[in-house]
């Protein structure tokens, strides 16, 4: 992870995202649950995320991942739940009977933002930094 850039912009955008299936059914399996961690990383690729670390449980999904600034992280979240419900119910169907609603996933999700070395405090001072006129120069983020 670290510091990227897309045309417009250099982002370090990081977030620990959690969500659950429906009604926090325990209908992942072993199997169901690989196939989520390889689904999770292909659609991550396709979108320019990047997974740090995830965990796949057979009640409730995490995922520490980054995504560039043009994704907001309740999109972020959509595009992870959405392409994984279809996917899974097409590979396993067997789950779809489980669901007697017909959705796999819970409307709701957790989500933090999470940084490495600049943490709120950080900011906060260089903030305040920027209107202390004794100072000479301007310090710099990255």
């Amino acid at each position: 992870m670290g510091i990227r850039r897309t045309k417009h912009a250099v982002y370090e955008l990081k977030y620990h995202l959690v969500w659950v299936p429906k009604y926090r059914a325990q209908v992942l399996g072993v199997k169901e649950r690989q196939y989520l961690k390889k689904l999770f990383e292909e659609i991550a690729e396709e979108y320019e995320f990047h997974i740090d670390t995830m965990e796949v449980m057979e009640d409730h999904i995490h995922v520490f991942i980054e995504a560039p600034p043009s994704y907001a992280p309740a999109r972020v979240v959509q595009i992870m739940k959405s392409i994984s419900a279809k996917q899974l119910y097409k590979k396993y169907p067997e789950i779809r009977k489980k669901m007697w609603s017909g959705a796999i996933w819970g409307e709701g999700y957790f989500v933090r933002s999470v940084g490495d070395v600049v943490t709120s405090d950080v900011i906060r001072r260089y903030i305040k930094y920027q209107q202390d006129e004794d100072k000479p120069s301007q310090s710099k983020m990255f």
